[in-house]
């Protein structure tokens, strides 16, 4: 999977179109066995079908007719992106196009992880980076509805790695001062939630 952030030095990259894996589970199976794993294999990488599957997942387009997307948003304004850190580099997921935008490389993961140690053997981490400025309304309200979005896009990774045998776990700990310097987030993006993603060890 390490290939998918930096291949062949192209700024972006296209994901495979998102398709059903083998032996997912429904959904009302999924919410059974749905469990937050704090201990990741990182000797098992993701491939990149799992990515683009996980990515459509969190915050892909489910209906190119309108561009609205899997994961629904507070008056539509589509505020959540999704940020992939990998041992390679970071790169943010693009939905229209579905694809990774190249933004910097390096492994970042510690600025995720900060004192849980756990988050550095998960191969992939998602960061939820909730924009209120995409929001015509009060500062105050646009951020109450950005973390309930964000949530809302973190449930669906959840879900998604429950569904295929993944291991997750939402997170709100961060270095997000260090984030935000690292990805040049404007005042109105707020890196919200995490979600390292892996095979369980």
């Amino acid at each position: 999977m390490s290939g998918i952030i930096g291949m062949s030095g192209a700024e972006t990259t296209p994901l495979p179109a998102p398709k059903p894996c083998q032996n997912e589970l429904r959904v009302s199976e999924a919410l059974k066995v749905r469990h937050s794993e704090r201990s990741f294999d990182a000797s098992k990488p993701l491939s990149e079908q799992q990515i683009s599957n996980l990515l459509w997942a969190a915050a892909g387009i489910n209906r190119p007719e309108s561009g609205k997307r899997t994961n629904p948003t507070a008056l539509n304004a589509q505020e959540i992106d999704v940020y992939v850190f990998t041992p390679d580099g970071v790169s943010l997921y693009e939905p229209k196009s579905h694809s990774l935008k190249s933004v910097v490389s390096g492994d970042h993961r510690a600025l995720i992880a900060v004192s849980q140690e756990f988050v550095m053997d998960a191969p992939v981490v998602l960061l939820l980076v909730a924009d209120t400025g995409r929001f015509e309304i009060p500062s105050k309200a646009a951020t109450l509805m950005s973390m309930a979005d964000a949530g809302i896009a973190s449930e669906n990774i959840n879900l998604f790695c429950a569904a295929n045998g993944l291991a997750t776990v939402p997170r709100a700990s961060m270095d997000a001062d260090g984030l935000r310097k690292l990805l040049n987030l404007s005042e109105t993006q707020i890196p919200a939630l995490n979600n390292p993603v892996g095979y369980s060890k």
